[in-house]
Parts: C-alpha cells; sequence; structure tokens
C-alpha cells in the first residue's frame, strides 16, 4: 500500500485567530514520506502544488493528529478534498484503544527511545526568525519519528507509552490499515 505521513508546521498559533480551528492558520511548511519512492520531501506554501500529485495517488495519508489538525488545514490549500483519501491518525487510533490522546514525544519515546528535536512553538520562534530550514528540518524529524512509529504498529500490533514514569503498551488493531478504500478522488492536475 502506497502511503504518505506527513505533518505541517503553521506560521502562527491558535491565540494569533482567536478561534481553536486549523482552517485559520497559515501552513509554514508541510514535510512528507512517501513510501513509493522511499523518500522524504518538503514543502513551503509556494510550492504546493508539486504535492498535489502525490498526494492524488497514495492510498493513506498517516499523521499524528492528522484528522484534527493537519488534513484540514492542508485541505484549505488544496483545489480538491483531502478526506476522500484514507487516513490513518496515529494519535486517534491509540485514543480508540486506550480512552485518551497522548503527544507524539511521549509515544515515541517509549516506542523508539527517541525524542522529538524540538516543539511547534520553538518552530514559531524559527519561522518568525526567518529560519525557514530550521523549521524544515524540525518538521521533517517529526515525520520521520511519526512513519518509525507507523512502522512499529504495523510490525507489532502495539505502541508503548510512559506513564508516571513506567512503559505501558497499547495493543492496536492495524488490519484495517492495510486493505484499500474505493473513494473517489478528484484528481487536480492532468494525468
Amino acid at each position: 500500500m502506497r502511503h504518505i505521513v506527513f505533518d505541517i508546521e503553521t506560521s502562527n498559533l491558535f491565540s494569533d485567530v482567536e478561534r481553536h480551528d486549523p482552517t485559520l492558520l497559515d501552513l509554514a511548511v508541510v514535510c512528507i514520506y512517501d513510501s513509493a519512492t522511499d523518500s522524504y520531501h518538503s514543502y513551503f506554501q509556494e510550492e504546493l502544488p508539486a504535492l498535489w500529485s502525490r498526494l492524488e495517488h497514495t492510498e493513506a495519508l498517516v499523521g499524528w493528529n492528522s484528522d484534527h489538525f493537519d488534513i484540514p488545514l492542508l485541505n484549505k490549500y488544496y483545489p480538491g478534498d483531502l478526506t476522500l483519501i484514507k487516513s490513518i491518525d496515529l494519535m486517534k487510533e491509540v485514543q480508540k484503544a486506550m480512552g485518551r490522546r497522548l503527544k507524539l514525544d511521549t509515544v515515541a519515546e517509549a516506542t523508539l527511545g527517541e525524542n522529538k528535536t524540538a516543539d511547534g512553538l520553538q518552530a514559531l520562534q524559527w519561522w518568525k526568525a526567518g529560519e525557514r530550514d530550521r523549521v524544515k528540518e524540525y518538521c521533517l524529524k517529526d515525520v520521520e519519528i511519526t512513519k518509525k512509529i507507523f512502522d512499529y504498529a504495523r510490525t507489532h500490533g502495539t505502541l508503548k507509552y510512559k506513564d508516571f514514569g513506567k512503559v505501558h503498551e497499547v495493543a492496536l488493531d492495524t488490519a484495517a490499515w492495510a486493505q484499500k478504500e474505493t473513494r473517489a478522488m478528484t484528481h487536480t492536475l492532468p494525468f
């Protein structure tokens, strides 16, 4: 199954737009891992048209909190409807299995022994300071971590997390992740 693992960084915060609505935010950069080419790519807002054909040929979008945040925000820029592509929101899968949300860093540390390199607030400070490449590298690292978590979950059927200093496992039903969905996709580019 061809899948795209992705993450987005913004150039503003919810407090700047005075509502908790991702579609009101502005995209700084979106970074992806494309399983078809086993490669990572990044797209600043002005480069988004180059991303559309990759998304339109994938069978699933994989992210962390992507259904609530990343897909609605990216859909604001996309001329079609990205919700027509199968979504595997890993945070949502964990929440479904254990009844609460976890941070990406909490799962990455316990599952992979890795931590994020910064956080979204730090990335926003870098962006405002004109450090676009630093924001891109941070976003790419988050995609790499998300990809490793996705791969681990598919292989083991579990993810790990730390709670009160102890490592716990949460079982995930990953069987449906590999199943193809037959939804109509509106392509924006003439192929």
